[in-house]
């Protein structure tokens, strides 16, 4: 009988399976782990666009050297409105990414529009210096493209077709796949 005590009982038996299960299953996702990390960081983790289709807001404001400007004298282009502030991470992060766009698209009757939010020539002058803008920058201390767009978010921005249709809308910082995935499209219809 002292034979019968000393096996395992069936219950004792089958939990001893299922913690050997358990730390092999551990085991193996430890192995796993590095890959699923590295193709993490390689994964674009930005916002994308929201097809839209709506009439363009009429936005009047200035240029930095004080001429009135209208998002109408821009008919027959792709826009990019780019909505944002000096103090805004997210806008200061995309800058150069919007830049580089600008600088491939240009060309080919693209434009963008960095319309600053709420700021003064004073504040806006040295960021743009500091980044190298060539594109178009406009003041709205009064926080009128905001309000056109209906949108208190930085940053934000627009894509209007040739014909003064947004078309696309960014809520947040844009990556440099994302606008190669999604504007060149626009760009290239007639």
């Amino acid at each position: 009988m002292s034979e019968l005590s000393n096996q395992p009982s069936p219950g004792r038996l089958i939990a001893l399976m299922l913690i050997g299960f358990g730390f092999l299953a551990l085991g193996v996702s430890f192995l796993l782990m590095p890959e699923q990390l590295s193709s993490a960081s390689t994964q674009d983790f930005s916002t994308i666009p929201v097809e839209v289709n709506l009439p363009s807001p009429e936005l009047n404001l200035t240029t930095l050297d004080g001429q009135a400007v209208s998002l109408s004298d821009y008919l027959g282009n792709v826009v990019l409105v780019n909505l944002w502030a000096t103090w805004c991470p997210p806008c200061r992060e995309e800058m150069p990414t919007l830049q580089a766009f600008y600088e491939e698209y240009r060309s080919d009757g693209f434009v963008l529009i960095a319309v600053d939010q709420g700021e003064t020539l004073d504040e806006v002058t040295p960021f743009v210096e500091e980044f190298r803008l060539t594109f178009p920058v406009w003041l709205d201390p009064g926080s009128i493209a905001g309000s056109e767009f209906n949108t208190m978010n930085l940053p934000s921005s627009y894509v209007i077709d040739r014909s003064g249709r947004i078309r696309l809308m960014w809520i947040g910082g844009i990556s440099k796949s994302n606008l190669d995935k999604y504007v060149p499209d626009v760009i290239t219809e007639n």
